[in-house]
């Protein structure tokens, strides 16, 4: 496994805390955070990459 999906999608973990549905959200938040230095503002539409965050959700959901 990758060592910074892994990382991120352990990020995303913690992130959405005892509510595990929030998953999805927090795991745009983590990529969004690794490839723009900051976590997203309410309004952010800056992109994100689509793949990057898709293989954190897969991951996050196998560690869980």
């Amino acid at each position: 496994m990758d060592p910074l999906i892994e990382k991120l999608s352990k990020r995303a973990i913690h992130l959405s805390g005892k509510s595990k549905q929030e998953l999805e959200r927090t795991c745009w938040m983590t990529v969004h955070e690794y490839k723009h230095g900051a976590m997203p503002t309410e309004y952010d539409i800056r992109e994100i990459d689509e793949e990057l965050y898709l293989e954190v959700l897969r991951i996050a959901k196998e560690i869980i």
